[in-house]
């Protein structure tokens, strides 16, 4: 069974070179000119973390003076401005790209920071794209029904790494190791960073000072590593730093005049959400920390008794729930996030509407000095129950309660 999966990996990538790659990625690049050859483009990737990267290095970028774009799971911005592409993935089709990269040629843009995934890589949706520099957060256990297991997973983020001028890698990832033996490149072509490095003390300071987390420190520090890579100084950096407002959805408080604080967060992997976990337990002190989440539908389902035991190692409380169910059964999914739980039985609720265990943690549960932490969807503006798109945004049901 597992030699015919593997081979039906291998033939979709076959599949999508001719319909992605070539139909739709290589008539656009000449029917638009091959306007990716005219910018300098930023590639990030990895498991957690891409979009706050990506997003910070926008800042930075824009701070010192650069004519810049993003593209992002969040949103496309084009100098200030912020734009409805029509996206709706964080990878968009080669046509959309090529058509929104010639927009920026034509208003002489010179940068193009572009979050990448593993699928968009592995399907050729980046096709024409050989990026300036390319770095990567970390690669953690996701998307495996997709990719199978981790090895392909990492192979399709080398993909893109690969095709850069210069790679930037996490060293203290489990993933760089098995990253420099893929790559097979020249240490000049490479290079890192990691909490273990030194930098200059008012960069560090900086950066404590901007993330609590040591995810989003981490997430710094490759910035930081990009903008040397790119020519900018200590005080741009630092300058845009500090201008940096964070992104909708990832780690956003959500302010009330309650006693209690509320975050949402868009973590939904095993390491992005004991990372998430982890920084609020801290940031909870003598408090409580209420977590509620589910795991998707149609989607990797090895780690759900992952997201499960998590929650109930690190938090007081956790409410499991609906995260774009699709058209698998809710209770089934969340029994399969209880399967390996051998203790802390007493910590869980199991409600099914999101609505509902929003309200439960904001209104039976949480008191003075609490913390809750909301995550899976993060900025997401819909949920999908039973294969449709419903509105649906985090922020916006919790403000109800609140």
């Amino acid at each position: 069974m597992r030699f015919y999966q593997n081979l039906l990996y291998k033939f979709k990538r076959l599949y999508h070179f001719f319909k992605t790659g070539l139909a739709k990625g290589l008539i656009s690049e000449i029917r638009y000119r091959f306007p990716a050859r005219k910018l300098k483009i930023i590639a990030i990737t990895g498991t957690d973390g891409k979009t706050t990267s990506s997003t910070l290095l926008y800042q930075i970028l824009q701070t010192a003076g650069k004519k810049v774009a993003l593209v992002s799971t969040v949103a496309a911005f084009v100098g200030e401005e912020q734009l409805d592409t029509g996206f709706h993935v964080t990878n968009p089709a080669p046509d959309q790209l090529q058509r929104f990269m010639r927009r920026l040629v034509d208003g002489g843009y010179e940068y193009l920071v572009l979050e990448t995934t593993s699928q968009g890589i592995y399907q050729y949706r980046n096709w024409g794209i050989f990026p300036l520099i390319a770095g990567i957060t970390n690669v953690a256990q996701d998307h495996f029904d997709y990719h199978l297991n981790y090895k392909n997973y990492l192979q399709a983020k080398a993909m893109i790494l690969r095709l850069a001028d210069h790679i930037v890698l996490n060293k203290d990832d489990q993933s760089y190791e098995q990253l420099r033996a893929i790559l097979k490149t020249s240490d000049s072509k490479i290079s890192s960073y990691s909490r273990e490095h030194k930098i200059e003390p008012q960069v560090e300071k900086a950066l404590k000072n901007k993330f609590s987390e040591n995810y989003n420190y981490s997430n710094g520090l490759l910035v930081y590593e990009l903008s040397q890579k790119l020519g900018l100084s200590v005080a741009d950096f630092i300058a845009g730093l500090e201008k940096f407002a964070g992104v909708p959805g990832r780690m956003q408080e959500i302010i009330s005049k309650k006693h209690f604080r509320m975050f949402v967060d868009f973590a939904h992997t095993p390491q992005g959400l004991e990372a998430a976990l982890t920084a609020l337990k801290k940031l909870a002190g003598k408090g409580r920390l209420i977590a509620v989440y589910g795991c998707a539908g149609k989607r990797d389902k090895s780690k759900r008794p992952l997201m499960g035991e998590i929650g109930v190692r690190l938090a007081d409380y956790v409410i499991l729930t609906a995260e774009d169910p699709r058209t698998e059964d809710i209770w089934s999914i969340l029994r399969e996030m209880k399967e390996n739980l051998s203790t802390g039985h007493n910590k869980v609720i199991s409600l099914v509407d999101r609505e509902q265990a929003i309200a439960y943690a904001l209104t039976k549960l949480a008191r003075a000095g609490d913390i809750v932490g909301i995550f899976g969807k993060g900025h997401e503006q819909s949920m999908n129950l039973g294969g449709v798109e419903y509105p649906w945004d985090d922020r916006q049901i919790a403000q109800k309660y609140l």
